[in-house]
């Protein structure tokens, strides 16, 4: 096991130790891997950062210097798509290579589930594991952990996580910052547990004498609630689900973007000298947006504009890091998001108000868990400066699903048999050698909508047309089929599906031999 240990600094990013790295049993040997001239690899994963919140996307109201930069080294993408419209099966997919909704239990997960990536899958992690890289997740996981939900001992090391994932080193929340438990993790273990203050989890009841958020608004100092996210209280913020215990283990939410991108300088530090796999997943620009104070206030947009400016502080990290290291040059960055925007997700942060004229979702309608593009259609940039030239626009239709099949040929690795089914080979497409499209491209929300370069279909189904939760979010949902078309100026305005019944037809078969598992 690794562990780190903060030192007092007057720096923003806490001074860490070293860290041993686990042996390389079961894979090539890292002199090898180097000796290919392979490259290193980060994937940054915003959270809930939408296709318009970039400045390079036209994002108005917010300055993203750092996020320019990187799209100015290389491609960006203006027609690539996350697997789903919410976090847990976007995730999923991305990871496995495997559409979500062919499994069971992958919607968005409670803080305490178990392992929804079971460990016998073969991981986008193990793909460069067994390429001879040293492997690392930091930042959001939620995925779950350990063998079954709510069954968690979080005061012990957890029988099942990212170690069985691939991973070589995980610093990592367990689910989201709006979700109990309130701690990181690492390697498997409660980061910085505190003995004195075990800790209890529970999505089905309160813990007695624990003041929940619905009950104690004065407790709130941090956050206030606009809808749920009342219940147990850390750090003056009301979250989802119970929590007891954590003392000096529990974040401090002004202070995750430095604890993540720390661990991540690190881990680029320690494994310069071999080829390295990074899933470096930040928490902006979800909700609870409470970013340090060296960024809040800042932004005319409120607390979510200062959240998208502490995450391209974030990558500005990342960057001069891998300068600094020598390693910029062959090093591979994909920086997107998990999922398309939503503005008002549950406190009282005034990101609706304070908008102004700027569009999260870009030209698309929808937001974060909706069917129409809105949800789906996500930022997405390449950077490769060894191999990718440079300032490109690529207007290819891409999908996240395709990531793993991509990754695999980079490292020229064999996948086993039956793993990643859904992902495809377009390595070539993502490292700008042409921009041939992906025929189709599967979203999952309420409901299963295709795209193709030229149409949007959106399957039917009885859910509501609008959440009824909270959001103020369209789902997409419509008893009959919808059918939009792409080529126009304005974005799944009208439904054409009557005008093209053999459009229809031929998106409805698309779908149905996905759906069938059938190869095309």
């Amino acid at each position: 096991m690794k562990s780190y240990v903060w030192l007092a600094c007057l720096s923003p990013l806490a001074c860490l130790a070293g860290t041993s790295v686990p042996g390389s049993k079961g894979r090539k040997s890292k002199n090898e891997a180097a000796s290919r001239k392979l490259p290193n690899v980060v994937f940054i994963y915003a959270d809930d950062l939408g296709y318009g919140d970039l400045e390079c996307y036209g994002a108005k109201n917010v300055q993203t210097p750092h996020v320019n930069r990187l799209a100015e080294s290389g491609i960006r993408f203006t027609n690539a798509h996350a697997a789903a419209a919410t976090s847990t099966p976007s995730r999923y997919a991305m990871l496995t290579g495997q559409y979500a909704w062919r499994v069971p239990g992958t919607e968005v997960a409670a803080g305490n589930a178990g392992m929804i990536i079971r460990p016998e899958t073969y991981t986008l992690a193990d793909v460069f594991k067994q390429a001879g890289y040293v492997t690392g997740a930091i930042g959001k996981w939620h995925l779950g952990l350990g063998d079954k939900s709510g069954t968690q001992d979080w005061n012990a090391p957890l029988p099942a996580a990212l170690g069985d994932l691939g991973f070589d080193y995980s610093y990592i929340m367990a689910a989201t910052a709006d979700r109990v438990p309130c701690v990181f993790i690492e390697n498997g273990k409660v980061a910085n547990y505190d003995p004195s203050a075990p800790i209890e989890v529970s999505y089905q009841k309160p813990f007695p004498g624990e003041p929940l958020g619905r009950d104690h608004p004065e407790l709130l100092y941090n956050m206030k609630h606009s809808h749920g996210h009342d219940m147990a209280i850390v750090n003056g913020i009301g979250r989802i689900g119970y929590m007891k215990g954590g003392g000096k283990a529990l974040w401090k939410d002004e202070n995750i973007a430095d604890s993540i991108t720390a661990h991540a300088l690190n881990f680029i530090r320690e494994n310069r000298d071999r080829p390295f796999f990074l899933y470096f997943a930040t928490n902006d620009v979800h909700v609870p947006r409470f970013p340090h104070e060296r960024f809040r206030g800042k932004n005319a947009m409120g607390l979510r504009g200062d959240a998208i400016v502490q995450f391209d502080w974030t990558v500005g990290q990342i960057l001069d890091a891998l300068d600094r290291a020598g390693l910029r040059e062959n090093t591979l960055i994909i920086l997107s998001s998990d999922n398309g925007p939503v503005v008002d997700d549950g406190y009282a942060d005034r990101a609706e108000e304070l908008l102004n004229g700027h569009r999260p979702a870009g030209p698309f309608r929808g937001n974060k868990y909706s069917a129409f593009e809105g949800g789906t259609a996500v930022p997405a940039i390449v950077s490769w400066p060894r191999e990718v030239p440079r300032a490109q626009t690529s207007d290819a239709l891409v999908s996240q699903i395709d990531w793993f099949a991509s990754m695999a040929a980079l490292v020229e690795g064999r996948l086993p048999k039956g793993s990643a089914p859904d992902s495809q080979d377009r390595l070539d497409t993502w490292l700008g050698r042409n921009r041939t499209d992906r025929p189709w491209v599967i979203e999952e929300a309420y409901t299963l909508s295709v795209r193709t370069k030229d149409w949007k279909y959106i399957d039917p189904n009885d859910g509501p047309v609008r959440i009824n939760w909270g959001p103020k979010v369209e789902t997409g949902n419509w008893k009959t089929p919808q059918l939009y078309d792409m080529r126009a100026g304005e974005y799944e305005r009208e439904n054409v599906a009557e005008k093209h019944p053999d459009v229809v037809y031929e998106m409805q078969g698309i779908l149905r031999r996905v759906r069938q598992g059938k190869k095309f």
